[in-house]
């Protein structure tokens, strides 16, 4: 059982085993308070085992969690010998890490919810793990906007990104599509923002339309809890609203946000397609103010460093044929619009770095001049993230061509999802985050890398599955472990692992592309369109 994903950094494995029994304690040190409840939850659920509380074991079937802060953030040591089972963690963090390497070690059905067997013997093999990420931002991304998911579902993948050791969720809260997050100050913003009428089915390209109203948002408190348990698994929550394009659906609540001398605003509604749009904010005083009010409730809800503010795809044709546009670019003596954007992120970069905040944004924030103290996350590929470390800014490598979820895993006609480019499980573990031609200097700015997983073309839960896994395994481990170069990576290792990783995602409910494609029944040619080779719907 130490086909572990992601690999850690050193194992050495020894004759014997720790076998757990109703006899069995479990011991927290100071600081491992929080893996112990998790651990007891998650092991007792699916054993059925008490693991009841106890001193620090000194027999041959206990559980100690400890910290030791001399193993740096994040890192952890296990070990399992006569004495019993030992996880040292640098800070909580590594203590829970090394709790979620300790679940697979205990075997497949040591993630279910519930005992199978009464039975069966659970046993931890005799052996020493060293091991510490590599990244401290290992994320991922997901757009709520297009396809709503509801809070459990939420929930349910922070528990599949602890079970991988990743610790950002990027919250993709709003967008042309809808509106997910409550704004009391703003209330429309749900009322109105949250639904449309109907949605296109499939691509921007297919003809197919699925007539049902689509929408929903969470409250205040939902995001409290999501919040909260991601906090209990060492995740951080970034907060995603998007400026100053992106922005349909809060204009369709609020039409004085829009460019009034340009189109008549009242007319729209939460957007039903795919694409870039053309209806963006308004550069006004009012607007600003407004979008203020919204971070206000958003900083309150969020706790996180960062805050992203999107800042991509904004088109510049309603600015360009505006004249209060015009007029207000002439009057903070901009060069273009281009700058006029750049002026947009700048006003939010220095709201929230009072507020002891820092904005991160698409990498189109660079256009015009990268606003001061902003993070940028590089989706066009390398070269904004590149320019931005350079520069001395700090990246989050997410590049489309390789870590978009939401792209096709297979050339063939039957894969059911068929945009973007061909990325295949393969591709993904091949992925490097740091470009080779930045200094060892300009390559600390780049923080860490993340996932993304854009929803156009996921209508539910099971389609997000089936994008999402294993990618997503192959991701982690390209953000966790110390790998080689990406033509040295060892990957027939990692489908090895993989074998026993996929038992690991049936016992938690991932309804995963199954090896080898889709089955008859999943494939339905034509429904879609035809595959559509390079960039999605989207960003």
């Amino acid at each position: 059982m130490t086909e572990l994903i992601p690999a850690p950094r050193a194992l050495t494995a020894a004759p014997g085993e720790v076998r757990l029994t109703a006899r069995s304690r479990l011991h927290a040190g100071p600081g491992a308070e929080g893996a112990e409840r998790w651990l007891r939850t998650a092991l007792g659920q699916a054993t059925g085992l008490p693991l009841r509380e106890g001193r620090e074991p000194d027999g041959t079937d206990g559980i100690a969690l400890r910290v030791d802060g001399r193993l740096g953030p994040e890192a952890y040591r296990l070990v399992s010998d006569a004495r019993g089972v030992l996880v040292e963690g640098g800070d909580a963090a590594g203590v829970f890490w090394g709790a979620q390497t300790l679940r697979q070690l205990l075997g497949p059905d040591a993630h279910r919810r519930a005992p199978v067997r009464r039975d069966r013997t659970w046993a931890v093999p005799h052996l020493t793990i060293e091991d510490a990420p590599r990244f401290r931002w290992r994320g991922l991304m997901l757009d709520v906007a297009r396809h709503f998911m509801p809070k459990d579902g939420v929930l349910r993948y922070l528990d599949l990104m602890a079970a991988h050791k990743l610790n950002v969720f990027h919250f993709h809260l709003t967008d042309d599509q809808g509106w997910r997050v409550e704004i009391r100050r703003h209330p429309r913003l749900t009322e109105v923002g949250a639904w449309r009428a109907r949605t296109k089915f499939g691509h921007r390209a297919s003809p197919l339309w699925d007539e049902k109203p689509h929408g929903g948002h969470y409250t205040q408190d939902d995001i409290r809890e999501i919040v909260a348990y991601a906090a209990e698994r060492h995740i951080t929550v970034v907060p995603e609203i998007d400026v100053p394009g992106h922005s349909q659906a809060a204009i369709a609540a609020y039409p004085e946000l829009g460019n009034t001398d340009v189109i008549d605003t009242t007319a729209l509604s939460v957007w039903d397609t795919w694409g870039v749009n053309p209806n963006v904010l308004a550069p006004t005083d009012n607007t600003l103010r407004f979008y203020e009010e919204v971070f206000e409730e958003v900083l309150d809800l969020f706790p996180s460093e960062f805050v992203h503010i999107g800042g991509d795809e904004c088109p510049k044709e309603q600015w360009r044929s505006s004249p209060a546009v015009q007029a207000r670019i002439a009057e903070l003596g901009l060069a273009d619009e281009d700058a006029l954007q750049s002026w947009f992120v700048r006003h939010f970069d220095t709201w929230l770095s009072a507020r002891g905040r820092r904005l991160i944004g698409w990498d189109e924030i660079l256009e015009g001049g990268l606003a001061d103290g902003a993070a940028v996350s590089s989706w066009r590929g390398y070269a904004g993230g590149t320019a931005a470390a350079r520069a001395g800014h700090d990246v989050v490598m997410c590049p489309e061509q390789h870590v978009y979820l939401d792209h096709r895993q297979d050339g063939g006609p039957d894969e059911p999802v068929p945009i973007g480019w061909v990325r295949t499980l393969e591709d993904v573990y091949r992925f490097e985050p740091v470009p080779p031609e930045l200094t060892p200097a300009q390559a600390a700015h780049v923080i860490g890398t993340q996932a993304n997983v854009w929803t156009e073309a996921m209508e539910d839960t099971a389609r997000v599955d089936y994008q999402v896994f294993p990618r997503l395994a192959a991701f982690a481990e390209v953000a966790w472990s110390a790998l080689p170069a990406p033509a040295e990576r060892d990957f027939a290792d990692f489908e090895r692992r993989t074998v026993a990783h996929y038992a690991r995602l049936d016992a938690l409910g991932v309804a995963y592309r199954p090896p080898g494609g889709p089955r008859p029944w999943q494939r339905r040619p034509g429904v879609l369109g035809r595959p559509i080779e390079g960039p999605p719907p989207h960003r």
